[in-house]
């Protein structure tokens, strides 16, 4: 169920809407705090700044597929409708979402932008716009990393360079004629490297993160891929409770996991040049690590974006805090982070490795208002 604006009038002031548990994000994150909650009774409500679920994958760029196969795509409670091995479509995996929400019967609360996140007693205030929403619990699942990074010496490029960030970048007709540098080379700089390799010469740029070394082309490789990959190492191994994890984290905060499903091997053969990283800029074309300049007519910049918690104005609350518990916030009773990279595993921030930090901080909210209840009942409160 999706509800809109209740009072329908523009000059009304804002009527302030209580409910015991906001989800903030309709992605999969979100959806998958939701199916938890539902299952340990608990009410809530879902609001995002979309007009429809799943929009936030129909706007990504037009190639794009999944880096993992559709046996590692489905939510809890609903696979994934294609086959095990494919890599499912932007559209596909939005439609998949948006079917998700239909089949469970959330409530969301559709074109809800949270401007701000406070604190008035013992309740959260999330304000938009025009509307005002009280809850005991908030569980942040929307990307936290909102705020594109571009390194400050893209603006002295020449004005002649067409620059876009990933998250711009929707096909090859945005692209000026001549060569291509895409900087950045995880999942979405191989990916997009790929996409105009065709048409145009290309180079990518940026240190190696590494790849899966297995294709999906027989049962012993998907074996490999899906139990020791995704499922042992990326879910179990690569922790924070585990020596290796801890080591591992910083790395992948800063630079991002491994390639997936694109190999080394196919950008060799697309012909896209692999180069050192840009370190600057000289006469107005990018700079790389070994001094040589390259003469592109665009830059594509895939270098990833920055958490952004501007908007939340919380006492003590720092952009650290996240992770120091795995998305529990000790300082702020009942606010919660589900979906970031790396927040209790590597695949923290994966389709399928949401679910055990969604589910964990969906007990907890059960758990803690199970002692209210309690507590209710005994007088104390």
């Amino acid at each position: 169920m999706s509800i809109k604006d209740k009072s329908g009038r523009p000059d009304c002031p804002p009527e302030i809407e209580h409910f015991t548990t906001v989800v903030i994000g309709g992605g999969q994150t979100g959806l998958t705090v939701g199916y938890y909650l539902a299952q340990f009774g608990q009410p809530f409500v879902i609001v995002d700044a979309s007009e429809r679920i799943g929009d936030s994958w129909r706007q990504r760029w037009d190639s794009l597929r999944l880096f993992t196969p559709a046996c590692y795509d489905g939510l809890p409670g609903r696979h994934f409708p294609s086959s095990a091995w494919s890599f499912p479509t932007r559209n596909e995996m939005a439609d998949y979402l948006q079917a998700y929400a239909a089949q469970f019967d959330f409530t969301i609360i559709s074109g809800f932008r949270v401007d701000r996140l406070s604190r008035a007693g013992n309740r959260y205030i999330l304000a938009s716009r025009d509307r005002r929403i009280e809850a005991d619990n908030v569980v942040v699942a929307m990307s936290s990393y909102q705020r594109p990074t571009v390194p400050e010496f893209a603006m002295e490029l020449d004005t002649s360079i067409r620059q876009l960030h990933s998250h711009q970048y929707r096909n090859q007709t945005q692209l000026r004629d001549g060569g291509v540098l895409v900087v950045g080379a995880g999942n979405s700089g191989a990916d997009i490297a790929l996409d105009v390799a065709g048409r145009h010469p290309t180079w990518l740029s940026g240190r190696s993160v590494g790849h899966v070394p297995v294709r999906l082309d027989g049962v012993a490789a998907r074996l490999l891929l899906v139990h020791l990959t995704l499922r042992v190492l990326f879910h179990r191994v690569l922790t924070v409770n585990n020596s290796i994890g801890r080591q591992v984290q910083p790395r992948v905060l800063s630079h991002g996991g491994p390639l997936i499903r694109v190999k080394p091997r196919d950008i060799f053969a697309a012909g896209i040049e692999r180069v050192p990283r840009v370190v600057g800029v000289s006469q107005g074309l990018p700079l790389l690590a070994d001094k040589r300049v390259l003469a592109v007519s665009n830059v594509v910049w895939c270098t990833g974006f920055r958490p952004d918690f501007s908007w939340i104005n919380l006492p003590g609350f720092s952009a650290q805090e996240p992770w120091r518990h795995c998305g529990v916030i000790p300082s702020q009773p009942g606010l919660y982070f589900v979906g970031l990279l790396f927040l209790y595993a590597m695949s923290s921030s994966m389709i399928h490795g949401v679910g055990r930090d969604a589910e964990r901080v969906a007990r907890l909210i059960a758990s803690r208002h199970a002692g209210t209840r309690s507590m209710h009942r005994r007088g104390h409160l």
